[in-house]
């Protein structure tokens, strides 16, 4: 399926696991730079690197938790 996202960029808060991990594989797989957020940074590193070892597309991860404002930069 081509959904028209090469080169497009995708941010997904909640992007290490569950709905959000799935859409951001999904989304790098149709093209789309991605970068993910979440809350534990182990786990979005993994995720991230899983990621980037499916696809070969360059994954930013952000470690953050986006209900407290301290971690917001």
């Amino acid at each position: 399926m081509d959904l028209g996202l090469k080169g497009r960029i995708a941010l997904i808060t909640g992007g290490s696991k569950g709905i959000g991990g799935a859409s951001a594989l999904l989304l790098a797989q149709e093209g789309a730079r991605v970068a993910i957020s979440a809350r534990t940074a182990s786990e979005l590193d993994q995720h991230a690197a899983a990621i980037r070892s499916a696809t070969g597309t360059d994954v930013l991860a952000v470690p953050a938790d986006c209900t407290d404002p301290k971690s917001r930069r």
